[in-house]
């Protein structure tokens, strides 16, 4: 561990002479310089600079691995209709995030879960659409939409900056339920990795904070107009949402993980006149060609 870790750790732990607030506070103001010195990355398309502290290569093999998990506990489709149209869309989106998802073996798995509206990807390209999700995309542009939206929390390394946010939170140290160091693929297990996830508790994603879900909303905006899919296509499958979950009791906005359905249409109307324009440049036109 890092001099300056070893220090807060110390301090935080009482073996140093100060009160306990004095340490915290030391503790969570270096380990704050520590965050802000190192471990930095751009996210692509909004620029939004941001913290990784965790080791990709870890993440990626233990995303894999929860994947792998995954399909042994729950049943994959027998719909090959389902199957192949999120394959097909799958591969599009996956070529325009190319150079933004690192180390990607594109996996598209469909479950088959009628209750879940819900999709989600984890680090190393691995893809996973509840088969619930169909009643609420009624076109090859609308799933585009959500299958954008999670590939875009991939390429932002979302997952990697909850795990990072939980090392600060816990005092430099930890990761994900007592998971020790900052480094190596032996610092992570499926299980913490899940959890960063939200996938934890089942297949029923509780998803990232409100800040990233807009992010993803945004990233996935573009990804899915630099393929070639309508981006006007995905304010309405957030319509759609509303009306399956009509009569559901949802929380209010600020204590829901996902933003409100009219703020997120309200940015995606906002950021609609860019995707527009990259949607009539040609979309795919852009895609680089992967060599076999």
């Amino acid at each position: 561990m890092h001099a300056a870790c070893l220090f807060l750790w110390a301090g935080c732990n009482g073996t140093h002479r100060m009160s306990p607030a004095t340490a915290r506070l030391v503790c969570f103001s270096l380990f704050g310089a520590l965050l802000a010195a190192s471990g930095c990355y751009k996210v692509p398309v909004t620029g939004r600079a941001a913290v990784n502290m965790v080791s990709d290569e870890a993440v990626i093999q233990k995303s894999e691995e929860a994947f792998a998990d995954m399909k042994k506990k729950y049943p994959v489709t027998r719909n090959r209709a389902y199957q192949d149209r999120v394959q097909r869309i799958g591969e599009r989106l996956a070529k325009v995030a190319f150079w933004d998802v690192a180390a990607a073996n594109w996996e598209f798995v469909v479950f088959e879960a009628p209750d879940q509206i819900n999709a989600f990807a984890m680090a190393g390209g691995k893809v996973g659409v509840f088969t619930g999700l169909f009643k609420i995309v009624h076109n090859d542009d609308q799933l585009a939409s959500v299958l954008a939206h999670e590939i875009a929390h991939v390429a932002a390394k979302h997952v990697n900056e909850r795990l990072s946010q939980a090392m600060a939170i816990q005092g430099g140290g930890l990761i994900v339920s007592g998971v020790m160091s900052t480094t190596g693929a032996g610092a992570l297990t499926s299980n913490a990795v899940l959890e960063a996830y939200g996938l934890s508790t089942g297949i029923g994603a509780t998803g990232f904070d409100r800040k990233k879900e807009k992010e993803a909303d945004h990233i996935g905006l573009i990804y899915m107009a630099r393929a070639g899919y309508n981006p006007e296509e995905a304010p309405k499958v957030i319509e759609n949402l509303e009306q399956a979950n009509a009569g559901r009791a949802t929380p209010p906005a600020f204590l829901s993980t996902h933003p409100s359905y009219p703020e997120r249409i309200l940015q995606m109307i906002d950021l609609m006149p860019k995707a527009l324009e990259v949607y009539r440049q040609g979309g795919q036109k852009q895609v680089p060609q992967l060599v076999k």
